[in-house]
């Protein structure tokens, strides 16, 4: 090894040498971690996840909860034969139970508990409910993270300042805000137009793009009357939440999901396809 190379400082002194710069505070911090991606220290997944864990710090359980009318929940008063079909439609772990009204939120059934329904023994839905656990507004979404943690909870109830339920969140919502998409070329802007048009003639489209703009641009003529938006349209076709990369045709488009969580699509890419002969 030549001197030129053995007095070239390695990947751990780079780093130490930039993180050495004490930034002053949290925009310097970001910028200084921008830096260390540009110069290859950092890789995107790294980076995305480190501006995740930051933003968590700041953020309150009020802007990532699941609002109250969303809510998939298990009335009390239900039989299993009637509510287990809603159960496995929706396929979460675990649903809020209340007693008449979201207000009154009584337990957690876990999923996996109505096995014993199936294996024919007693079988009491009160008696299988887990404590459900309340928390505020307000409550920064690090400290509800240590408190899953430390209490081996996935779910809490979301309470107002008057002690009524606007919402629920899971730890998987939070976990969502650290590792969650990292942006690409798929993604929009926020000043950016519902719909863009590529020269190969696909478009990327907002799911929340309402579906009268959507047929204006496209020519088509799909209805409103039972979903307002696109996305509500796909999710109708696909009949559950698609994930990423899954295709879904509708006539002569194709739909092909490029962003979505556990809870929501956010673009699609849209491209015209010849219809699928039908079969006789």
């Amino acid at each position: 090894m030549d001197d030129s190379e053995s007095n070239k400082p390695s990947l751990l002194e780079r780093l130490s040498t930039m993180l050495l710069r004490e930034p002053e505070d949290r925009e310097q911090l970001v910028a200084l971690l921008h830096s260390a991606f540009e110069r290859n220290l950092l890789d995107a997944d790294a980076l995305s996840m480190m501006e995740g864990v930051m933003q968590v710090s700041e953020r309150q359980v009020r802007e990532i909860m699941i609002p109250r009318a969303q809510m998939d929940v298990i009335d009390i008063s239900e039989p299993p034969e009637k509510f287990i079909p809603f159960v496995i439609e929706t396929a979460h772990s675990r649903f809020p139970v209340i007693d008449g009204d979201k207000d009154n939120i009584i337990g957690v059934l876990l999923a996996k508990d109505l096995l014993r329904y199936y294996a024919g023994e007693e079988f009491n839905v009160r008696d299988m409910l887990r404590p459900a656990v309340f928390v505020p507004e307000a409550k920064r979404l690090n400290v509800l993270l240590r408190d899953f943690r430390s209490n081996r909870n996935h779910i809490a109830m979301v309470a107002d300042e008057y002690g009524g339920i606007s919402g629920m969140v899971t730890i998987e919502d939070v976990l969502e805000q650290i590792v969650g998409d990292i942006e690409d070329e798929y993604d929009f802007d926020d000043d950016e137009d519902n719909i863009i048009a590529d020269s190969s003639g696909q478009y990327r489209v907002k799911a929340d793009t309402e579906i009268a703009d959507f047929n204006a641009v496209l020519g088509t003529e799909f209805s409103d009357e039972e979903y307002d938006t696109v996305g509500g349209l796909v999710l109708k076709v696909a009949g559950q939440l698609p994930k990423r990369g899954d295709r879904i045709q509708l006539g002569e488009l194709m739909f092909t999901v490029l962003r979505a969580d556990s809870r929501r699509l956010y673009s699609l890419l849209v491209e015209r396809k010849k219809a699928p002969a039908e079969i006789f």
